[in-house]
């Protein structure tokens, strides 16, 4: 919506105001289709335990192999960016770090089940994946190499112990319109994707059949991410 309030914000206070503001779409896709292929392959927290799903989300990307040579996983990890032409700061719960400096990927956890006057995970992490392009083209623009006209930006949120698989496509336009507080007249369709639903919201990787659905999608997930990731980090070898 072209009308929709803009304002220099955080990452951490984006929510669907912002999505709006920046002709941003979530859609839910299928394993399936998300995936392209098909899959071969803590418990609820309370206040104070913010840290304990955190410490989840790192132990299974190193389970399932994210963090290859050359990269680092790295917890509340602030990402500059520039919106509404004033600099800000979009902090990841988790990070995967290339040994460029460039980030392959960003982990946002849901905090609301902590603080309800937390904002949703999801326009977080979008921000953050917005935060990464910037980020991302400036280290190119410093060594010399040219900048991406668009980077897919693998990320995921954890809602409790349940994770949620995002492909978000940053191009220029929409970054240079959260630069200067435009409305995108090209719309950006965010793809996401997410093990079957539990009967209980609050039920997740503390289940065991759960778990192993889980883990089939965090490793084709990860096929995924390093199709996207391989694309943006291509010339620093």
């Amino acid at each position: 919506m072209a009308n929709v309030f803009r304002s220099a914000k955080s990452g951490s206070d984006w929510s669907e105001n912002e999505l709006l503001a920046y002709n941003i779409t979530v859609q839910r896709q299928s394993a399936i289709d998300f995936f392209g292929r098909e899959l071969n392959l803590a418990s609820r927290p309370n206040a104070g335990q913010e840290s304990a799903i955190d410490d989840l989300a790192k132990s299974i990307l190193e389970v399932t192999d994210f963090d290859e040579p050359g990269t680092i996983l790295r917890t509340h990890y602030d990402i500059p960016y520039a919106i509404c032409g004033d600099r800000r700061a979009a902090r990841a719960d988790i990070s995967l770090v290339h040994l460029s400096s460039v980030i392959l990927l960003v982990v946002q956890e849901d905090k609301t089940t902590i603080n309800p006057a937390e904002a949703d995970p999801e326009p977080q992490v979008i921000a953050g994946a917005i935060a990464t392009f910037q980020h991302n083209n400036r280290k190119r623009a410093f060594l010399d190499l040219p900048t991406l006209d668009m980077m897919t930006i693998p990320c995921i949120t954890m809602v409790g112990t349940r994770p949620f698989f995002y492909q978000v496509p940053v191009t220029s336009q929409l970054s240079n319109s959260v630069i200067t507080g435009q409305y995108p007249l090209q719309p950006t369709f965010v793809r996401y994707c997410a093990p079957p639903s539990r009967r209980r919201a609050s039920e997740g990787m503390e289940l065991p059949d759960y778990r192993c659905i889980s883990l089939q999608y965090y490793n084709a997930f990860r096929d995924l991410a390093k199709t996207s990731w391989t694309k943006f980090i291509d010339g620093w070898y």
